[in-house]
Parts: structure tokens; C-alpha cells; sequence
């Protein structure tokens, strides 16, 4: 019963540098997911808001004065893995690339042009998410 699922809250933030955006492929370390590509994402325990810095911070290396929020979408749902997903989208720009260092929960990162989402396995909802925030 749909009713029954327990409900989970992340930010999926977006990088954005010279019209590419940043995806990270999920390390085999993580919970869920693993191996799929995704934006900056991780579960709430704050705000939505406060969450996106946190995240960008913890996975990028990078901080606050280093990004500016460009929008942030509605959020989208999505059931998969056991679990009802609220995702709360988040686009910002950056201005320099080189900054960023992945950590732990990432083996890869790559940036595409935005219309390249659907030729990478990612996880539930990236595409419509990039949508909310990004014109496709």
C-alpha cells in the first residue's frame, strides 16, 4: 500500500559553470543508489535551503561565497527503493570549476550540457528536477 511507504526528503542541488552542469556518479559507499549519477544531494535535517549549502559544501569542497543561487524549483516525488523521495531542486552557478573536490560519496563527476541528462543512468527524478530549475 502506497500509504505505507516512508517518506524521505533531500535537496538535489545543480552546479552550473558556462551553460554545463555538474553531475556526480554515486560511490558504491553510499546507501541507495549506487553507481547512478545525481546532482549535490543528501537527506534534510534542516531546512531545504540550509540543506543545499550544507550538501554543496560536504561533496564539493566548496562554500558558500563560492555559489550563488540561481532557483530553486517545487518539490518533485518519486517512488522508488522502498521509500517515497521528496526532492527539493536547487540550481546555482559557480565560477570556478577547478575548486571542487568530490569526497566519499562520489567516484566520478562530469559536466554536461544540460540536454545530455538522458544518456546517463541516474537516479529517480535528476532530469525532472534539472527541469524544474533549468531550461531543457
Amino acid at each position: 500500500m502506497a500509504g505505507s511507504l516512508p517518506e524521505k526528503h533531500v535537496v538535489t542541488c545543480f552546479l552550473e559553470s558556462d551553460g554545463l552542469v555538474l553531475i556526480l556518479r554515486r560511490s558504491d559507499l553510499v546507501s541507495s543508489f549506487r553507481g547512478r549519477w545525481a546532482g549535490v544531494s543528501g537527506y534534510i535535517e534542516t531546512t531545504a535551503d540550509e540543506q543545499a549549502l550544507v550538501e554543496i559544501e560536504e561533496e564539493t569542497g566548496l562554500c558558500r561565497e563560492d555559489v550563488e543561487l540561481v532557483k530553486k524549483g517545487s518539490p518533485l516525488k518519486a517512488e522508488e527503493e522502498g521509500a517515497r523521495w521528496v526532492v527539493y531542486p536547487f540550481l546555482f552557478r559557480i565560477k570556478e570549476k577547478d575548486k571542487i573536490r568530490i569526497d566519499w560519496e562520489h567516484s566520478d563527476k562530469r559536466w554536461i550540457a544540460p540536454d545530455e541528462i538522458d544518456n546517463y543512468s541516474t537516479v529517480p527524478m535528476l532530469k525532472e528536477a534539472l527541469e524544474v530549475v533549468y531550461k531543457l
